[in-house]
């Protein structure tokens, strides 16, 4: 497939997913939230839920990264779930792009464990490896939904580094927008991570 050809195609599925992801969150005008608020912990024998997940490379210099990326999900419980490695789970940008690149949008999807509720709270972290390992994210933007379950979406604003050499000198950015983070930190609370591919907890005390 030539140059363009494969330009054509990686833009049309983009649109594609971009489209389909948008009208399924705008069928849902007052989210339903019963289910969530009446489970007290995640379900082993529910089906998993799909997540479809963007991130926004700036385009400043040297912006890009070469590093893997692992992204943390969790919803205002506590619960959460892990995807070690987005461009292995879930890259929907072809078998020879380059994930992370100066402004790219990239986008991935796959399945993974069902949270108690919609993901407001994001742990993104690179590992750090490769010849260009500095990453530059804009913004990571999440839609999750499964049988039975109403379509939730979160926009994480990143604006900043994932770099040892560059301030803030972290490979870790993390971000809360949950209502009632403040007091579940202060209570000593715990977070439960589902494994993406895995049904069994692996619990981690906050400090």
């Amino acid at each position: 497939m030539g140059g363009a050809s494969m330009v054509n195609h990686l833009f049309f599925t983009a649109i594609l997913i971009l489209i389909s992801t948008s009208t399924i969150c705008r069928s849902v005008s007052t989210p339903d939230l019963t289910r969530y608020q009446s489970m007290s912990s995640p379900v082993e024998d529910d089906p998993d839920c799909i997540y479809n997940v963007y991130t926004r490379t700036g385009s400043i210099w040297k912006g890009g990264s070469d590093s893997i990326m692992t992204l943390t999900l969790y919803d205002a419980a506590g619960y959460g779930i892990r995807i070690s490695d987005l461009e292995a789970w879930g890259g929907l940008m072809g078998p020879d792009y380059d994930y992370f690149e100066r402004g790219n949008l990239d986008l991935f999807s796959g399945r993974g464990p069902c949270l108690t509720g919609p993901p407001c709270e994001m742990n993104l972290t690179s590992d750090g490896t490769g010849s260009g390992h500095g990453w530059y994210c804009n913004y990571v933007e999440v839609t999750a939904t499964g049988v039975h379950e109403q379509c939730a979406q979160q926009q994480f604003e990143v604006e900043q580094w994932l770099a040892t050499d560059t301030s803030p000198y972290e490979l870790t950015a993390i971000r809360n927008n949950c209502e009632d983070s403040a007091t579940r930190r202060r209570s000593g609370g715990r977070h439960v991570i589902l494994e993406s591919g895995s049904s069994s907890p692996v619990i981690r005390m906050v400090k």
